[in-house]
């Protein structure tokens, strides 16, 4: 999803729109090694404020879920792979956040199943939305 996701790097720089990561945590080398597939900034959320008071789990029941092991091996076809260590569970989003008065949350997607991507074009939709300050 970051690789896809850094797709877009050139049409939102010419919008004026940064490309941001949030991480949860930093094991060895993950974070330089997803630096490798993400082209914007990545900053490290340690207590995890970003991922809300409640945050979104998937346990044991990502296991037994179909559309998991579809998206397993479609990254892992596509030469992606991740690590078994730190805490796995947390499921992640994407978010096109407007700037300054324009403030606010213009697109949402929160994964409901790990892999579950956003639609790119629904990305950019959002990122044009957005004024330079």
């Amino acid at each position: 999803e970051a690789s896809e996701l850094s797709s877009l790097k050139p049409q939102l720089s010419k919008l004026g729109v940064p490309l941001y990561a949030v991480v949860k945590e930093k094991i060895g080398t993950e974070v330089e090694d997803f630096q490798h597939y993400f082209k914007g900034e990545i900053f490290l959320d340690e207590k995890k404020g970003f991922y809300g008071p409640r945050r979104r789990k998937m346990i044991m029941s990502g296991f037994f879920r179909f559309g998991v092991w579809q998206n397993f091996f479609r990254a892992w076809k596509s030469g992606y792979s991740g690590n078994l260590e730190g805490e796995g569970f947390t499921l992640g989003g994407v978010y096109v956040i407007g700037a300054g008065r324009q403030g606010g949350v213009l697109l949402e997607h929160r994964e409901k199943e790990f892999g579950d991507k956003v639609s790119l074009p629904s990305v950019l939709e959002a990122a044009e939305k957005i004024k330079p300050q």
